[in-house]
């Protein structure tokens, strides 16, 4: 079965010098929900554009990505055909990327956008099939209610989910979403991760999304990878996943979000007056759990 997504030998250094990713091999199956957690800074971000071809990687001559057989890029070029390997990738933005004075409808419709003639795109001119198409959508997030209202008068939850529902009305394979719900209360987080979940066991689409709130990440999610420093420090099952686990790979000075899996943290250590296992020590142990992509 071909791959959804294939990352070979990928980094990425700017110009200051700071490398945001180091060498990353990655494979990620057809129909797999996959979190991408780390602290600020690990590059979960910037591993996502250049899955997506919205940036491009040194010019490495073993690196490449490939999602659903297409080439993304290759040695920090971009494959040929760009624009419609990206039609079928649909990317859920933390900040929504709607047009506040459009209708919702219209903001969704515009997911047809990479598969209409220009001149029909440039004048808005969509078939009442793709109207009924944009609806549905619009029902299955939970939010058809408001197709008709500026996308500025949603709560941010609901235009999260209106960015969800233009990806479907995009008929992406394959969603990435980077950081959904990071400034979301948890009731509009819950309702975010699950319209992820649903399309992802209903449609067979292919879902990545970068979380800080591991809870979220164990809770809908069944493989997790874990950066730090732009490397793969965790590749595996959510449930071997543990709050010692992530304290070893980030320490105990981190901004992730470990919600109800540090309160589920067994209390052994502090019992016995154990000192925190060192990050490099506990990080190096980590590496060698990773498991292969899950089918």
């Amino acid at each position: 079965m071909r791959a959804a997504i294939e990352i070979a030998h990928l980094s990425k250094t700017f110009r200051t010098g700071k490398r945001a990713l180091d060498n990353i091999t990655l494979t990620i199956q057809p129909g797999e929900m996959v979190a991408l957690i780390g602290a600020s800074g690990s590059g979960k971000s910037t591993l996502l554009r250049h899955v997506a071809g919205l940036t491009v990687g040194d010019r490495d001559p073993h690196a490449q990505v490939v999602v659903d057989g297409r080439m993304v890029q290759a040695q920090g070029r971009l494959g040929r055909g760009i624009s419609e390997t990206r039609a079928g990738i649909g990317f859920v933005f933390q900040q929504f990327n709607l047009v506040g004075r459009l209708q919702v409808i219209t903001n969704v419709l515009a997911g047809n956008l990479g598969r209409m003639p220009l001149w029909r795109s440039l004048l808005r001119r969509f078939t009442d099939d793709q109207r009924r198409v944009a609806v549905t959508a619009l029902e299955r997030v939970g939010i058809a209610q408001c197709s008709f209202q500026r996308a500025s008068t949603l709560s941010g939850g609901q235009q999260q989910r209106a960015a969800i529902a233009r990806a479907l009305v995009q008929q992406a394979k394959i969603i990435l979403a980077d950081e959904p719900i990071a400034s979301l209360d948890p009731e509009s987080s819950r309702k975010v991760m699950e319209a992820l979940a649903g399309i992802n066991e209903a449609d067979g689409v292919t879902v990545v999304v970068s979380l800080h709130q591991v809870d979220f990440a164990l809770k809908y999610c069944r493989r997790v990878i874990a950066l730090r420093d732009g490397k793969v420090m965790f590749d595996g099952e959510a449930s071997a996943v543990t709050t010692a686990l992530l304290r070893g790979i980030y320490g105990n000075n981190t901004d992730l979000d470990f919600g109800s899996l540090e309160a589920d943290a067994r209390p052994e250590a502090a019992d016995n007056n154990v000192a925190p296992e060192g990050t490099s020590a506990a990080a190096s142990r980590a590496v060698p759990r990773m498991l292969p992509a899950l089918a």
